[in-house]
């Protein structure tokens, strides 16, 4: 990811990109050759010299490589998750709250197209489900699929939902390693809102879905297609006026009628960004006005604590998944 940082950066004029850190000099020196910048082995080197970092390391270093940048009041964006745990993200909140520095997050989902055309509708779901599998990639094998992939589903929903007080019921099952390579998640909200999220890394391709039933409408969306449909209870008044006009008492006296037909779906309109570009604008726009970021480390944290939680639920199930 941090490649993909660094192409964005150097792509923007408005911006100068100081350098690129690597614990593998290599590496550092084979980006900094293709974007234009000086290599460093040590994040030390550039303290003094940025405005702006991104972090882009191993999970479990995120606090470490960031902590001296956040100190410093220097803005940092931090990618998913922010931390392994919630003690730590939780610290590094308050690290950010203590110098003043922008902390942003990198939940890129959220700045995916069809996400931001959801967004637009300002939908109050009721029952979410959500499905991201894909083949095993060898990344994050040090995490399980909970905090690798699952992740993103989280921080959509807790977007979307609005609340931080839920009962959770998890199943999960560990193939590869100790840590669980499929998980299923279902999350009942205070407010009335259920959820049901579903992980693996061990699928023959990859599918990225995701479902909203609201009062108003019903939305289904394809993360990775990026394209989406809406059913809107407005635009389709007329199937449930017909329905009373005849005076159908029994739904199955309109069985001669081709139900998909009569529904008034609309795609949602989308608009074709790269959703990495779009996180690193939003995150410098926040810099530069100092406004909170559009994924706050914050948001960052409560993602971390239903994630822990799933887990801790899953485990708890003690159904296929090594406790040991």
């Amino acid at each position: 990811m941090g490649g993909h940082h660094a192409r964005v950066y150097s792509e923007m004029p408005d911006v100068e990109l100081v350098g690129i850190c690597d614990a593998n000099i290599d590496r550092a020196q084979e980006l900094a050759d293709k974007f234009k910048t000086v290599a460093v082995s040590h994040a030390a080197d550039l303290l003094d010299k940025v405005d702006a970092v991104t972090v882009a390391v191993p999970t479990v270093h995120h606090a470490e490589v960031a902590k001296p940048f956040i100190e410093r009041g220097v803005a940092a964006l931090i990618e998913k998750p922010i931390a392994p745990d919630s003690a730590t993200a939780a610290q590094m909140v308050e690290w950010a709250k203590e110098s003043g520095s922008v902390l942003s997050v990198g939940h890129s989902e959220r700045f995916n197209p069809v996400v931001l055309a959801m967004g637009r509708m300002n939908v109050e779901p009721k029952f979410i489900e959500a499905h991201r599998v894909s083949p095993f990639t060898f990344r994050s094998a040090d995490i399980g699929v909970v905090f690798d992939m699952m992740i993103h589903d989280i921080d959509i929903v807790l977007h979307l939902v609005k609340s931080r007080r839920y009962r959770i019921h998890a199943v999960g099952v560990n193939v590869l390693g100790p840590h669980e390579d499929v998980a299923n998640a279902r999350i009942a909200f205070d407010n009335g809102c259920v959820v049901n999220l579903t992980a693996s890394r061990l699928a023959l391709k990859t599918d990225r879905r995701i479902r909203v039933f609201s009062p108003d409408a019903y939305l289904t969306l394809d993360y990775q297609k990026k394209s989406g449909l809406a059913v809107k209870k407005d635009a389709n008044l007329d199937l449930m006026k017909m329905a009373r006009e005849h005076d159908y008492s029994d739904l199955s006296q309109m069985s001669h009628l081709d139900f998909g037909k009569m529904l008034k779906v609309e795609p949602l309109v989308v608009n074709d960004v790269e959703p990495l570009r779009a996180e690193i604008e939003s995150f410098l726009s926040a810099v530069r006005t100092g406004d909170p970021p559009a994924v706050t480390g914050q948001d960052g944290l409560a993602a971390v604590v239903l994630a822990e939680d799933i887990v801790a639920a899953l485990r708890s199930t003690d159904w296929t998944l090594d406790n040991a």
